[in-house]
């Protein structure tokens, strides 16, 4: 038995002591009712592909008792590393601190609420392996409600037309890169929302898999709000020259607006000899109003990514790290 346990602490040793080939992301806000059964069926994923592993938890200013686990599981297994944030400065952020940490040459990143199967780790890994520099996960049995995927419906579509990729799932976190593709992208990784749109942006080539996903354990973190805050910041960040293309569409859609009740006042006006001014009129004031107002909310994405450009804000910072 104690020679068991020796050659058991040996080969453990030896696993710290190598360079990881694969990495694990993981970012976390008050996850405590599943990091530690997400670590270990991760742990066991992992192991079973017989490489050298790391996995690294980004907490993201968690209010419970998240960061106390993390402590627990490192003490237990040098291979899980973790980075504790002062505060909470959101998940794109946290992604960006585990990114830069990680030493693998691929790099798995995913959700610490265990929607995805750390199961399909491997098949991720395996599709880079293959010779893609992307592994996009693909949830083809999604259990969220339809609020939030139409939106998602929405900001997928966008982002198929503005990055000129065609997959399905834009907003799925569970996915496998490969280094050399994320290293350049870092610098904007984190500032910029949608980590996969971003590297594909710049030419990586990638492949879907498909991978579990399990209904969430709680309430979702994405508002109607916050989706909507989602769509500003693909358009802004991802379509060239948005305030020319609006300018010219909203010249085009006031123009036949005004054509169209122009032609509809003059019929009423010649067959009852009544003209509907004032209801017509205030149905194309606010349509002229409610375009404006989208047009200065993108004009404010464009300012705010500006000043947080000049100010050069940290995109976080870091309280403890294991």
């Amino acid at each position: 038995m104690a020679r068991t346990e020796t050659l058991t602490r040996s080969t453990r040793l030896e696993e710290l002591a190598a360079p990881p080939d694969v990495s694990v992301v993981v970012t976390l806000l008050d996850e405590e009712a599943s990091v530690e059964e997400l670590c270990r069926r991760a742990v066991a994923a992992l192991e079973a592909l017989g490489r050298p592993f790391e996995l690294i938890f980004v907490d993201d200013g968690s209010r419970d008792g998240t960061f106390a686990i993390l402590e627990r599981l490192h003490r237990g297994d040098g291979r899980v590393r973790a980075v504790r944030f002062k505060r909470n400065f959101g998940q794109h952020p946290a992604m960006h601190a585990g990114l830069s940490r990680a030493r693998g040459d691929v790099v798995v990143t995913m959700d610490g609420d265990l929607q995805n199967a750390p199961e399909d780790i491997p098949r991720l890994v395996a599709a880079v392996d293959a010779g893609a520099d992307v592994a996009s996960g693909r949830r083809a049995a999604r259990h969220d409600s339809w609020g939030r995927t139409l939106p998602s419906r929405l900001i997928n579509g966008m982002l198929r037309r503005f990055t000129g990729v065609s997959i399905s799932d834009f907003g799925c976190a569970f996915n496998a890169y490969r280094r050399s593709a994320v290293e350049p992208m870092l610098g904007a990784i984190g500032r910029q929302k949608f980590t996969k749109a971003l590297i594909l942006s710049g030419g990586a080539s990638v492949v879907e898999v498909d991978v579990a996903h399990a209904p969430r354990r709680g309430k979702s973190r994405y508002s109607p709000l916050r989706l909507t805050r989602l769509a500003l910041h693909v358009l802004a960040g991802f379509w060239p020259q948005p305030i020319q293309w609006i300018g010219v569409g909203l010249g085009i859609l006031c123009t036949l607006l005004a054509t169209i009740l122009g032609v509809y006042g003059a019929w009423y006006w010649i067959d009852r000899s009544d003209f509907p001014g004032p209801l017509l009129g205030g149905v194309a004031v606010l349509f002229v109003l409610g375009m404006q107002g989208f047009i200065l909310a993108l004009v404010g994405e464009h300012l705010g990514r500006i000043q947080r450009e000049v100010e050069g804000r940290p995109l976080y910072a870091i309280e403890r790290e294991l």
